[in-house]
């Protein structure tokens, strides 16, 4: 095993100092000149200006006359930063540098690799590192892998310069490839398929603006390019193609010499799933026509590819509502089929993780709901139709959703995700025979490999297994790409033998001597699959007498279980039917209260009536005694009067006697 050299990352100032070196500001005769050489005015005004501020500090130089164009916008340019500190303006100029020209650091001159630390890193014997030649210069190929303390996958300013990728013997590590060419925009919930060691990217969503554009990533070269795809007119009178509709969420499966895009959220969603096809011999996009009745649009579902079939299960449809139904599309007759499996399905969902263990059982793992994130494992057996929920070993996953699942053998690899709050750091890796969790590294958080709605795709490097990522959000978007070398391989053998029943199982053990969930796959006559069997305490055989008497002694255990769940349900449907009775019960009081109620209503808006009526009588009868006292005081006063008049008059005849006055005629009558 022969040593290599790498340089351990530059740190700043020597980092800012490299990056000005490259760009030519490294006390150059005509730094202008060197800048607007590689590029536009506007950056290079802005990174000479950094360099200023970085190198010199705030702009306290006489403002140059405005008659000297060139020197007054520099002056104005570096002015503008007024107090930004020497080490963020490093910073600032090595961002700028890195998004105009992302392969800088791999195509510096060694110079200044040489004079940093160096670590010892293994190296195959027959690695070779081959010069990139640019501008007719060679230049040592380097290759950046992100760390922090030597383990974990860290920022840009922690970078580690290996010579040669396929060379370094590292594994279960997150590294960054020096890519070049013109990256994707930043993305996520996108889709990513690979095809004969190319890694392409469809769609996905920026700043809630759905994406319709296909790149590739060539996986030896490490070198981006966009695909200048068309779109098949299905009809004369139509100018432009529903195939090309931006979308995200949806699913990207390779199929032959083609690329299908499955489901996805689009800005006008269609009744049903679309299937689109991208032909990668003509770079035509077409519709698949399919048969049979097709799932309701969605995106985030999972689709699993299984043989000559695709297993659709749950996502959410244009009204925002979860799914958990299931869909299957034969690929040889392009024929949908709805399945009506037996057991209890997983709950409703979207941004889960679906994988497919020994072409027969479909995992699913996480996903969230409108408010809740899982961390549930359930498997589909698409023999039997029939969901069970295992027991997970190990070290159990946090809920997450969002997250990106792929396959190596027997083990599936689970990156990224979230759960509303933050996203994971942890790779992990379930071991589907054994229902086994473990951690394979952990990054730090708000890099690409721990945000949400990431891709995880599986190729070949090297002659080894690689996990390669892409995009993803984590309070920003990203469009790294980031490779991981598994150290997990696959003891699954590739294919099954037929007609072939063996005597006896092999159980596969952990290294704990705790108790493990019983796994069983019998197939009788000529079906002739393999059958697993997962039992406690290391690796043995198993008569078959008594591996049927276990599986017996199982099938009876998991039958009374069932009877005393079927119990459990039926006294629960009781209470259920006793409580909706007491229901009914109620609501016919609560109708029969309210119709009291307003009778009484009722009777009090008619004693109301009456009351106002009393209340003008009372009024009319108060008037009245006031008429008739009026009158009984004129009565008096008539009377008085009429009193005192006789008076008067009798008291008169004797006053005339005495004053002489003649009486009348009428008091001789008396």
């Amino acid at each position: 095993m022969a040593m290599a050299r790498a340089s351990s990352g530059l740190q700043y100032p020597e980092r800012f100092y490299a990056a000005a070196s490259y760009v030519g500001l490294d006390g150059s005769n005509s730094p202008t000149k060197a800048l607007t050489a590689k590029f536009a005015k506007s950056t290079a005004l802005l990174l000479y200006t950094l360099y200023q501020q970085a190198t010199i500090g705030p702009c306290n130089i006489p403002e140059p006359s405005s008659w000297k164009i060139v020197e007054h916008s520099k002056w104005a340019s570096w002015n503008q930063l007024g107090n930004m500190s020497s080490t963020e303006a490093m910073r600032l100029f090595v961002k700028i540098l890195e998004e105009e020209d992302p392969g800088w650091y791999s195509r510096a001159s060694n110079s200044f690799v040489e004079a940093e630390p160096v670590i010892d890193v293994q190296m195959n014997h027959n690695s070779k590192v081959g010069p990139v030649v640019e501008n007719g210069n060679s230049y040592p190929e380097t290759k950046t892998i992100p760390t922090d303390n030597g383990s974990q996958v860290g920022t840009q300013d922690k970078d580690v310069v290996v010579e040669g990728f396929s060379s370094v013997e590292v594994y279960d590590q997150w590294i960054a490839p020096p890519v070049s060419g013109q990256r994707p925009r930043a993305r996520y919930e996108h889709g990513a398929a690979v095809v004969q060691d190319k890694l392409y990217i469809y769609g996905g969503n920026h700043n809630g603006r759905y994406l319709n554009d296909l790149h590739v990533l060539d996986l030896r070269s490490w070198t981006w390019s966009r695909v200048e795809a068309k779109a098949e007119v299905e009809s004369t009178n139509s100018s432009s193609s529903p195939m090309l509709t931006p979308c995200a969420g949806h699913s990207l499966i390779p199929w032959d010499s083609k690329l299908l895009s499955i489901g996805g959220h689009t800005k006008d969603p269609s009744e049903s799933i679309q299937v689109k096809v991208f032909d990668l011999q003509t770079a035509t996009w077409s519709t698949l026509k399919t048969y049979g009745k097709p799932p309701v649009s969605r995106g985030g579902q999972s689709v699993t590819s299984v043989g000559k079939t695709l297993v659709i299960f749950g996502g959410q449809d244009a009204k925002r509502t979860l799914l958990n139904d299931l869909h299957i599309l034969d690929l040889e007759t392009l024929t949908w089929d709805e399945i009506e499996a037996a057991g209890l399905p997983p709950s409703p969902r979207s941004d889960h993780a679906a994988a497919v263990h020994a072409e027969r059982y479909l995992l699913i793992f996480g996903g969230g709901s409108h408010a809740t994130c899982y961390n549930d494992l359930h498997v589909l057996d698409l023999q039997t139709m029939e969901w069970s929920r295992p027991t997970q070993l190990g070290e159990k996953p946090t809920p997450r959703a969002g997250h990106a699942g792929a396959t190596v053998g027997e083990n599936w690899f689970i990156v990224g995700g979230g759960d509303n709050k933050s996203g994971v750091s942890e790779t992990v890796v379930l071991n589907m025979s054994t229902l086994t969790w473990s951690v394979v590294t952990s990054v730090q958080e708000r890099i690409p490999v721990a945000s949400e709605g990431l891709s995880l795709v599986v190729s070949s490097y090297d002659g080894e297994d690689v996990l390669v990522s892409f995009g993803g959000y984590s309070g920003r978007y990203h469009n790294e790409v980031y490779v991981l070398k598994p150290s997990h391989k696959s003891t699954l053998q590739s294919k099954l033998v037929e007609n072939s029943i063996p005597d006896s199982v092999s159980a596969v053990h952990n290294a704990t001597n705790a108790t493990r969930d019983v796994e069983s796959e019998i197939e009788a006559g000529n079906e002739g699959k393999i059958k697993e069997l997962v039992i406690d305490n290391g690796d043995f055989t198993k008569p078959k007498g008594d591996l049927l008497t276990v599986l017996k002694a199982e099938k009876d255990e998991l039958e009374t279980t069932l009877s005393n769940e079927k119990l459990h349900t039926l006294k629960l449907q009781q209470e259920l039917a006793d409580a909706e009775a007491r229901n009914s019960d109620l609501s016919k009081e609560l109708q029969s209260v309210r119709g009291q109620l307003a009778s009484e209503q009722s009777r009090c808006f008619k004693l109301e009536v009456e009351v106002a009526e009393l209340g003008q009588k009372l009024q009319t009868i108060g008037t009245l005694q006031k008429e008739l006292e009026l009158l009984q005081r004129q009565k008096a006063v008539s009377e008085q009067a009429a009193l005192s008049a006789k008076q008067r008059q009798g008291s008169g005849g004797m006053w005339g006697w005495l004053a002489g006055t003649p009486q009348s005629p009428n008091a001789d009558d008396d």
